[in-house]
Formats: structure tokens, C-alpha cells, sequence
């Protein structure tokens, strides 16, 4: 009955992740192997020079990554957030402010598998928090804002299951 379920949630995981646009995917990919270290990300991912200074910039933003792993396993309701949230939202501005990502549910699903599914309660908060900062170009602040659906603002608790689907390069890319 485990496996089935596992399994269950992998095959739904595969779905969202097919309903992302193709550049979000191409992110999310490029985003997994440089946060979790899977690869050489210049290798793997730069096309031209202009993508060279992207995974660069990416991979100084991610150093946070972990730190905030460390902090997530510690932080709890009550406890001073300033530094797990204001570092949080600071990554999440870099990969906001990159445009590849169209709104919350991509978001979402990259940092539940760049931090772990203890992550779920902050994201929304760290979303609209980067999204709203002045980085951000104004018209799209407006469309990453209203792509947070209220049942995700106001979830009244969140899954503990850890992600199961890490998607990978994959070699004829169109996107």
C-alpha cells in the first residue's frame, strides 16, 4: 500500500510538473541540478555566454541553500524568523527576478525539492514577500501576486510528504 501511494505521488508530481510551461521546466531543472549539486550546471545548461553569467549568479544565490536547510530543521511558530524568512525571500527575489518562473505553483514545487517538504508553511510567505519587493518589475509583481490562490495563502496545514519526482536534464530539449 506504501509503494502505491509513493507511486500515486510521484505520477501527480510528473502531471504538475508537465502542466509547467517549457521554460519553467528548463528552470526548475537547471535550478535542481545547482541547488542539490547533481552536475555541472555550465556543462549541462549554458547555451551561450548570457546563461554562463545566469548559473553563475545562481549558484553564489544558492549558497543560502545551506544554511536555510539547517535553520528549517529549527525554526518554529514563535521563534524569531528574521533571519530564515529575509534569507529565504532573498534567494527566492533572484530566482523570481530571473522571469522564468510564471507564478506560485512553480515556485512552490522547485523549493520543495531544493529544501525538503519542512518548507511548505513558508513558502507563500516568502513568495509574496519577494514578489512585492521593488526588484521585481511592477507588471510582473502584479502577475506572480495573483497567481497565489487563496487556498494556498490560507492552507490550514500542509503536507509532511517529501517530494518523490526530481526532474532531470534531458538530452533533445526544445525549450
Amino acid at each position: 500500500m506504501a509503494t502505491t501511494g509513493i507511486q500515486s505521488l510521484s505520477i501527480a508530481e510528473m502531471r504538475e510538473f508537465a502542466n509547467f510551461t517549457p521554460c519553467e521546466q528548463r528552470y526548475i531543472r537547471r535550478s535542481l541540478d545547482i541547488g542539490l549539486g547533481r552536475c555541472d550546471a555550465f556543462k549541462v545548461w549554458a547555451r551561450d555566454a548570457e546563461e554562463n553569467i545566469a548559473i553563475r549568479s545562481q549558484y553564489v544565490a544558492y549558497q543560502d541553500l545551506k544554511a536555510l536547510r539547517e535553520q528549517l530543521a529549527h525554526v518554529g511558530p514563535g521563534d524569531r524568523l528574521d533571519l530564515f524568512l529575509g534569507t529565504l525571500i532573498h534567494v527566492a527575489t533572484f530566482d523570481l527576478g530571473q522571469d522564468k518562473l510564471e507564478g506560485f505553483s512553480a515556485f512552490r514545487f522547485l523549493y520543495e525539492r531544493l529544501l525538503g517538504a519542512d518548507v511548505r508553511p513558508w513558502l507563500p510567505s516568502a513568495f509574496v514577500g519577494a514578489a512585492a519587493l521593488p526588484d521585481i518589475r511592477p507588471e510582473r509583481r502584479k502577475i506572480l501576486l495573483q497567481s497565489l490562490s487563496e487556498a494556498a495563502a490560507t492552507a490550514p496545514g500542509w503536507s509532511s510528504q517529501a517530494p518523490s519526482f526530481f526532474p532531470e536534464f534531458i538530452e533533445a530539449e526544445a525549450a
